[in-house]
């Protein structure tokens, strides 16, 4: 953790090129415009795509709606992640079952599904990559990504 007040809080899916930096970018952006510090970051339970961009057909989806992710690149979670975020939000309930298993002895970091801060009434974010659905995984990820800046925003979550 940094000792900033500002929560830092760390997207996961499984190849952070689809789901987590689109989410990554979405909370930036909209808490720059909402102006709520918070730190986001993305990285992935896989290793196949470290140091790629973000997948073009999600980079042109998010740009289409006004977000640029274009400069994140991929990186795998790290057990040290657990010490450095206040939050890990889990894209499915794979991707939270990997970060559970890679949670240091005795860390108490939460580890939540990212959807349970939106009002789809889904639980995971289905993964675009192979079956598509760009658009429809964009618009779940922002309204996620208002409810966690509300829950920011007011203080229920924040810096430990």
């Amino acid at each position: 953790m940094t000792g900033s007040d500002a929560p830092r809080i760390l997207f996961v899916c499984l190849g952070n090129i689809c789901r987590s930096p689109t989410a990554e970018g979405v909370a930036r952006a909209l808490a720059a415009r909402a102006g709520i510090a918070a730190e986001f970051d993305g990285a992935g339970t896989g290793a196949w795509h470290i140091g790629e961009p973000p997948d073009r057909r999600m980079q042109a989806e998010a740009r289409a709606a006004g977000y640029d992710i274009s400069g994140l690149r991929a990186r795998r979670a790290e057990p040290r992640d657990f010490t450095e975020f206040d939050l890990i939000l889990a894209m499915d309930e794979d991707n939270l079952r990997a970060m559970e298993r890679m949670r240091p002895r005795g860390n108490t970091t939460p580890v939540e599904m990212f959807l349970s801060y939106g009002s789809s009434g889904r639980r995971s974010v289905p993964d675009p990559y192979y079956e598509g659905g760009f658009e429809a995984v964009l618009a779940m990820i922002e309204d996620a990504a208002e409810g966690l800046l509300e829950k920011i925003a007011s203080g229920e979550i924040g810096a430990r």
